[in-house]
């Protein structure tokens, strides 16, 4: 078996000199006392025969820089560090089952029986805000770097917080990382406690109790301690509110008392946000109530500021111009609800609710429960609440045709009001008339009396229903009459038209049944006036003759009434007969029949219209002629004209007899007619034929008239035609010549133009050139001024400003620097004046003698002596 090293490779196990490189270990078993030796490097080992190499050469461990290591069964170890060695066996004892973790520290070996359970290893860094969270194995001392010594009990948790280099224990296992959680603002952090302990803020707190963390930044939870949320604050603000309901009897944030299931309100008045504490329940949100001063409101149930209970039962009045917010238990009757302006034609129907003192412009008043008053415009109201508005009313308009129905709730009268303006008083109310079924479909029909009494079809409805608290009014039209009973007072009156009626509370319109279609079938035309005529009825009458024909006669009878309207009992009297169409009808039928039933039909196919009208008009004894009307005198109805519109036999045989007879005189009349008509048709057709040869020579002889003129004109055509083709030719040739000259002229006029326009063109051409060539120059000069005038400035504000930042006193100092150094390092060499010159150019001593020496006493010996 081969022992690989680094960097080295070794022999064999069994070799007996063994060469271990420096920081390299190896263990030999001495096979006669049974123990295991640890040999360090750098060394060569001669093996004895009764030596057995076990382990290595092998690195020692090299912990990093936070690094570690772990080591199964360790050696034990002394107070001050060195391995305990067994006396009996000399070797180090080992604490076998057991781990221990080494740190950072110089290389150093693998003593017999440890093993390596971890490789040196990087710890782990625990960032800030977080933390590791341990559980203890087995009681131990914790040792800090500190020193500090902890006592640990098997189960107990704590946490390593960071920014730290976590290094594991083998008497500790990691449960879990911690990460601290960021409370921002307007934010808190729900906490249970996990077993009795005392929290951040000194607190005692009981196994489950939950309590919020309100403060802002990141917090790491102990070990104790469970995070159960995140909650958010709610933003309250002038218009918002929220309710809340306490679970628990508790004292909140604001340090008031909460029982349990209490509710109230938080606003901005206690804070801009609110969190709800574990104990607090959020109910809703409440909106700002805001009254105008044109809106007041009545709050139900309020609540009493002093014990912050609610009044239930109480009423409380609100009047804008305010802003409040509905504390729990309150609430809003009917909303928010605007002033009563009453005008001048409105009232208000008030009733009270309880007594109470009424203060009105007139005075205090004392009101008691359920009394009923009024109060007029011109003014605003607002009701108090001991008061219920019962109705509003305004003044009804009425005109001189128009009315109301209203009923005194004192005593039950009612009565019409009409022609006037009028405003119902606090005792009174509109009274609805009730009619019946066919009179208001009569009143709603659109169908004129008159136009449309022919008119059997259902009644047509006009749009909407009738308002049944105005005066019931019915247009009576001309030459009609109407009808109305009172029934308290069992009286009629009839009203003639062209009128408009007005019932009065008591008073029904009579309905009109009449008789309708041909024959007449009784309940047909229903009405509530009644025509006076002159009218026509239609009917159709079965008669027989005394020779037993059925004969079927269609009449038609002109009628009216005969009525004096001055008298009341002849105007009630056209009323008497309830259906006057049918019982007329009746009557003359019976007559007709009468009458017919006395002659044969031969007779009376002769003289029909004789016998129906002698029948129905009667004759005049005295005179012996029919009579020119008859009159009904149970309701003054006169006829005074019968028109017999067809007589139709009933019966087959009589029918075909009749038409045997009319056809034969049929066919004579038309066979003479076709006689007549042939011959004529002869006469004509000869005088036809001669005035057609007539024409036809006179046609001949006109056509041979106009073809001779028409030779006459063709000759001359051609001759014309001959002579005018030459002139033509001679004109269009001078015209083409005229033509060209001109064009040639017009030509020479437009060349001209153009070449004018040319040289102006290009005149107008170089005098715009010329003129932007000077301009540009112009601007280039003006340029280079502008840009020689701000480079001065520039230079003259730069030479300012460098006079300035240095400073007149130093500038003068700069300038005497030069001579009085010189000056200085003259008089320190002794020297009082010197003149230099090359030979070249001759020096005026005489006249620079008294300048370079400055007038100085004794300047003519220094300069000898120089």
């Amino acid at each position: 078996r081969r022992v690989h090293g680094d960097p080295l490779e070794f022999q064999m196990a069994d070799q007996s000199v063994i060469r271990i490189p420096p920081f390299h270990f190896i263990h030999v078993l001495n096979t006669n006392e049974g123990r295991t030796e640890l040999l360090l490097g750098p060394m060569t080992y001669t093996r004895p025969d009764h030596y057995r190499l076990v382990k290595g050469p092998e690195k020692m461990l090299v912990i990093p820089p936070r690094g570690y290591c772990i080591i199964r069964n360790p050696v034990v170890r002394s107070e001050d560090g060195q391995v305990v060695m067994d006396e009996v066996t000399r070797q180090a004892k080992l604490r076998f089952g057991d781990s221990e973790v080494r740190k950072t520290q110089d290389r150093f070996p693998l003593y017999p029986g440890e093993e390596i359970e971890l490789a040196p290893t990087l710890a782990d860094m625990i960032e800030l805000n977080t933390a590791r969270r341990l559980r203890a194995k087995r009681d131990f001392v914790q040792r800090l770097d500190d020193g500090t010594e902890i006592p640990r009990v098997a189960g107990s948790e704590w946490l390593v917080v960071g920014p730290c280099v976590f290094v594991p224990m083998v008497e500790a296992e990691v449960i879990e990382t911690v990460t601290a959680t960021v409370v921002r603002t307007n934010q808190a952090l729900r906490l249970r406690a996990r077993r009795d302990m005392t929290d951040s803020n000194g607190t005692a707190r009981r196994a489950g109790e939950e309590w919020l963390y309100r403060r802002e930044g990141a917090y790491l939870p102990t070990v104790d301690e469970q995070i159960v949320s995140l909650q958010n604050s709610q933003i309250l603000s002038e218009k918002k509110a929220i309710q809340l309901r306490a679970t628990r009897t508790f004292t909140d944030i604001y340090g008031i008392q909460r029982q349990a299931g209490e509710e109230w309100l938080v606003t901005l008045a206690l804070a801009s946000s609110h969190c709800a504490d574990v104990y607090e329940e959020f109910v809703q949100d409440v909106p700002i109530t805001t009254l105008t001063n044109r809106e007041y409101c009545v709050v139900i149930d309020p609540v009493d500021p002093t014990t912050r209970r609610p009044q239930f039962g109480r009423r409380e009045l609100r009047v804008g111009e305010r802003s409040f917010f509905l504390l729990p238990g309150e609430s809003l009757e009917d909303g928010i609800q605007p002033v009563y302006v009453l005008g001048e034609e409105e009232a208000l129907v008030l009733r009270a609710r309880e007594a109470f003192r009424d203060e009105t412009p007139e005075g205090i008043q004392n009101r008691k429960p359920g009394e009923l008053w009024s109060l007029r415009g011109p003014r605003e109201y607002f009701p108090p609440v001991q008061v219920e508005i019962v109705d509003r009313r305004e003044a009804i308009p009425l005109d001189e045709n128009e009315g109301i129905y209203v009923r005194n709730l004192h005593d039950g009268t009612v009565r019409s009001v009409r022609n006037t303006s009028y405003l119902l008083k606090e005792n009174e109310v509109l009274w609805a008339k009730e009619l019946t079924p066919g009179v208001e479909a009569l009143l709603m029909s659109d169908k004129d009396p008159r136009a449309d009494r022919n008119s059997h079809a259902g009644a047509g409805r006009a749009g909407g229903a009738r308002d049944k608290t105005r005066v019931v009014s019915y247009p009576v039209p001309h030459n009609a009459a109407i009808q109305v009973f009172d029934y308290r007072a069992k009286t009629t009156r009839v009203v003639f038209g062209p009128e408009l009626v007005l019932l009065e509370p008591d008073e029904q319109f009579t309905e009109i049944s009449l008789s309708g279609d041909k024959p007449k079938r009784p309940n047909v035309i229903r009405s509530l006036v009644l025509l006076l005529g002159p009218d026509f009825a239609t009917d159709v009458v079965t008669v027989e003759t005394a020779d037993h024909a059925r004969l079927s006669l269609q009449l038609s009878y002109n009628w009216h009434f005969d009525v004096d309207r001055s008298s009341p009992e002849a105007a009630a009297k056209i009323f008497a007969v309830s259906d006057f169409v049918g019982d007329m009808c009746k009557a003359i039928a019976s007559r007709v029949r009468g009458a017919v039933a006395k002659v044969a039909f031969d007779e009376f196919h002769k003289t029909s219209a004789h016998i129906i009208r002698a029948s129905v008009l009667g004759v005049n004894e005295s005179t012996g002629k029919i009579n020119e009307s008859y009159r009904f005198n149970d309701n003054n109805l006169v006829i005074t004209q019968i028109d017999i519109q067809s007589v139709e036999p009933v019966d087959q045989r009589t029918r075909d007899s009749l038409q045997k007879s009319v056809q034969l005189a049929i066919r004579i009349t038309t066979e003479s007619q076709e006689a007549t008509a042939k011959h004529n048709a002869a006469r004509v057709e000869q005088a036809a034929k001669a005035e057609l040869e007539r024409k036809r020579i006179e046609q001949l002889t006109v056509a041979e008239t106009e073809r001779k003129r028409l030779l006459e004109l063709q000759a001359q055509s051609a001759a014309v035609a001959s002579s005018g083709q030459a002139t033509a030719e001679a004109r269009a040739r001078a015209k083409a010549a005229q033509i060209s000259g001109e064009a040639a002229v017009l030509e020479a006029d437009l060349k001209v133009k153009a070449a004018r326009i040319e040289s102006e063109a290009e005149l107008e051409r170089l005098k715009a050139h010329q003129s932007a060539e000077i301009r540009h120059q112009r601007e280039l000069v003006a340029l280079e001024i502008n840009k020689l005038q701000e480079l001065a400035a520039i230079e003259t504000e730069r030479f300012r400003a460098q006079v300035e930042a240095i400073g007149a006193q130093t500038i003068v100092a700069m300038a005497r620097a030069g001579p009085d150094s010189q000056s200085k390092l003259l008089a320190g060499l002794g020297i009082k004046s010197m003149l230099i010159c090359d030979g070249s150019s001759p020096v005026n001593l005489f006249g620079l003698s008294n300048g370079l020496l400055g007038g100085m006493p004794g300047a003519s010996a220094g300069a000898g002596k120089a």
